[in-house]
C-alpha cells in the first residue's frame, strides 16, 4: 500500500482558461502530496475562494478578464491572507510580473515549466520561500534596476553564498544549517544584501542579482 505523505499541500488554481485549470488540477491530483481545493476564472473569484478555503498556495495567472492577478494579490495581502501566491505567467515579457512582486507574490514560473519544477515551486511557496525562474528574472531586471551610488559596496563572498541559496528557494533555517551559521546571522546577511542591491525583499534581490551577473 502506498504511504500517505507526511504533509498535504492544499492549493487553488486561478486562471481564465478552462483547459489550463483542468491541466493543472489533473497534474496536482496525480500526486498524493497535493490537494486542489477549487478553481477560479478571475482574480475577484480567486480572492473570495482563497479567503474562504484558506489554501496553502494560490496558483495565479496575471492577465484575466474580470479581475487580474496583480489586483488579486494586492487584495489578498491587504486582507492578511495566509495563502502564498505562486504566479504562473504565459510570457516571460509579461509586464505585470514586477508589480506582482511588489504586491506580495511569493514566486514566479512560466506555464511551460516542467511538472517536477512546478511541484518543487509549490512546495517552496508553501514554506514561504521565494521561487523565481531565471527566464522570468531575465525579464524583470529592466524593471528592478537599482541606482548605484558612488562607492557602492560589492557583496561579500558570504553574502553571495547566502543569496545563491535564496535563489534556489532555500529557507533561512536551511541556509543556516548548510553554512553552519545561526538564523540570526543569515537574516543579518540578507539585510546587508537588500541594502547593497537596493531591493526590498528576497524576490527582488534575486532579480537584481541576475541582472548584475552575481548569480550568473
Amino acid at each position: 500500500m502506498a504511504q500517505e505523505p507526511a504533509r498535504v499541500i492544499t492549493l487553488i488554481v486561478v486562471d481564465d482558461h478552462p483547459v489550463v485549470r483542468d491541466g493543472l488540477r489533473g497534474m496536482f491530483e496525480s500526486a498524493a502530496e497535493f490537494r486542489v481545493l477549487g478553481e477560479a476564472a478571475d482574480g475577484v473569484e480567486g480572492v473570495d475562494m482563497a479567503v474562504r478555503l484558506d489554501p496553502d498556495v494560490v496558483l495565479m495567472d496575471l492577465r484575466m478578464p474580470g479581475g487580474g492577478g496583480v489586483a488579486a494579490i494586492t487584495e489578498l495581502t491587504r486582507r492578511g491572507a495566509r495563502s502564498r501566491v505562486l504566479v504562473l505567467t504565459t510570457y516571460d515579457t509579461d509586464s505585470d510580473t514586477l508589480p506582482a512582486i511588489e504586491a506580495g507574490a511569493t514566486g514566479y514560473l512560466l506555464k511551460d515549466a516542467p511538472r517536477d519544477e512546478l511541484f518543487t515551486a509549490v512546495r517552496a511557496a508553501a514554506d514561504g520561500r521565494t521561487v523565481l525562474s531565471p527566464a522570468v528574472a531575465s525579464r524583470l531586471i529592466s524593471r528592478v534596476r537599482a541606482p548605484v551610488a558612488p562607492g557602492h559596496e560589492a557583496l561579500s563572498a558570504r553574502e553571495r553564498e547566502v543569496l545563491r541559496l535564496v535563489a534556489r528557494g532555500t529557507s533561512n533555517r536551511e541556509i543556516a544549517a548548510e553554512l553552519f551559521i545561526s538564523e540570526a546571522t543569515v537574516k543579518t546577511h540578507l539585510t546587508h544584501v537588500f541594502a547593497k542591491l537596493g531591493a526590498k525583499d528576497r524576490a527582488a534581490a534575486v532579480a537584481v542579482a541576475y541582472e548584475r551577473g552575481i548569480l550568473g
